[in-house]
């Protein structure tokens, strides 16, 4: 399997990536969170270990345009002990969250244990790059999403709201969160942006099965899935 890692400081780096190869993983190590999107854009790694602070980006920032091009499973890894940053980096969809310091050992296993979860949670999967949640099929290399066998017609920051929600049935999205998920310049745009969009979802979606909206909204929070069982 192959896993991801972008961190800034080298011999952190070095005892990770020891690690981890110690463990049968193959690893890569890029620096920057530029380098870490070029790296995911040549192809899906089955997991990313992301620095919050990296020189370049704010770790979160650095997620979200990560959830735009793949749906690997990502664990944070930061100096800061602060509570509100490991709540605002699992609300976001990160699959696990390690302090530094941290041992080898635990690093590894915390690697493995969001691994084996995904490859459980995850048996209708074909791939990294495609997704299914219900009545929904993600193609991520296409930049396509289907409902009920039809293929909706989404604009770029549609299909990357969309399939934000989608990735997490049940979990509640604000408005800023969407806006950092989908948008290259969040800080430009404005909350209404999002209701915009979620709007258009919803009429693409009614125009396939007007009996049934799954997108719901959490008054004063944001936005969900909501899938039939």
């Amino acid at each position: 399997m192959k896993i991801l890692l972008i961190e800034d400081e080298p011999a952190i780096a070095d005892t990770v990536v020891y690690a981890l190869q110690s463990e049968g993983y193959e690893v890569e190590w890029q620096s920057t969170a530029e380098a870490g999107l070029g790296s995911v854009r040549q192809g899906a790694p089955d997991l990313v270990i992301l620095d919050i602070g990296l020189p370049d980006m704010n770790g979160f920032d650095a997620f979200g345009k990560l959830r735009a091009i793949v749906s690997s499973p990502v664990i944070f890894l930061t100096a800061r002990n602060v509570e509100v940053d490991k709540v605002t980096g699992l609300e976001m969809g990160a699959d696990d969250y390690v302090v530094k310091p941290f041992s080898p050992r635990e690093l590894t296993a915390r690697v493995r244990a969001v691994l084996r979860r995904v490859n459980d949670g995850e048996a209708n999967n074909t791939d990294n790059n495609r997704y299914i949640a219900g009545p929904f099929h993600i193609d991520y290399p296409g930049w396509v999403i289907s409902y009920k066998n039809s293929e909706l017609d989404l604009t770029h920051h549609e299909f990357k709201i969309l399939s934000a929600l989608l990735k997490h049935p049940g979990q509640i999205f604000s408005r800023e969160q969407l806006l950092y998920l989908a948008w290259e310049s969040p800080e430009h745009r404005l909350d209404r942006t999002v209701d915009a969009h979620i709007k258009n979802i919803r009429a693409k979606l009614r125009e396939i099965d007007s009996q049934h909206d799954p997108i719901r909204t959490k008054r004063g929070v944001g936005y969900y899935i909501h899938l039939l069982p």
